[in-house]
């Protein structure tokens, strides 16, 4: 049995773990080169499903390079002059993509409000992991930025794409529409529903290192 500090820390070799059949403790994902990583699953509340989770921040600092690497070779077609991160997990991993794009900034947006901040632009943003509700502010400052320019909106994980349209919701509000959406992970495609009711243009905009799916319990595992 793994400790809860041992997740997230060590990529494994292709075809450590099996992708099939019933998953205890762990769920194996297969990065696009083979290789392995552990994540937890962590029970719904209803008792019967699951999700594999995904906590960027307390990665070891190969499996995030490893996962920005992959992302940021996934959103260059997209040639974005700026990437922008949502908080809080997000901007660890916006600011490793954007070095990787060649960018010498990112844009973080937050969740903090500044005395200099505008509540006209802010919108409510829930967390599926703090479920708080706030609100998600990008500063003034920063707009100039952004204008005109060919924005990546990033997060660590996008599950019921809450936060994800929070932020396009955002920037939309400023006159920006990014070129394309990138996380970490797809965790189950929850979000696809509720990003193709904001739009139908953005799920086909998204881009992933790895996706998991919804789990469902069987036994003393999940499958």
């Amino acid at each position: 049995m793994m400790e809860p500090h041992e997740f997230w820390q060590e990529l494994h070799a292709p075809g450590s773990f099996p992708t099939e059949g019933t998953k205890v403790g762990f769920y194996p994902v297969t990065l696009d080169d083979g290789r392995q990583l552990r994540l937890p699953i962590r029970p719904l509340s209803d008792g019967a499903h699951a999700l594999a989770s995904l906590i960027i921040n307390q990665a070891s600092f190969e499996v995030l390079g490893v996962l920005a690497d992959d992302l940021a070779a996934k959103l260059k077609v997209f040639e974005p002059d700026v990437v922008v991160g949502l908080p809080t997990l997000g901007l660890t991993l916006a600011s490793e993509v954007a070095r990787r794009l060649g960018h010498s900034r990112y844009v973080p947006l937050g969740t903090s409000r500044k005395f200099w901040y505008l509540d006209a632009l802010s919108v409510p943003m829930s967390s599926i992991t703090t479920q708080q509700e706030k609100r998600l502010y990008v500063d003034p400052r920063m707009l100039p930025l952004l204008q005109g320019r060919r924005v990546a909106l990033i997060d660590d994980v996008i599950s019921s794409g809450t936060s994800i349209i929070a932020g396009l919701s955002l920037l939309g509000a400023s006159g920006i529409e990014p070129v394309v959406v990138g996380a970490a992970m797809l965790q189950s495609e929850r979000w696809r529903e509720a990003l193709e009711k904001l739009d139908q243009k953005w799920p086909p905009r998204v881009r992933t290192a790895f996706s998991t799916p919804l789990l469902q319990k069987e036994g003393e595992g999940w499958i």
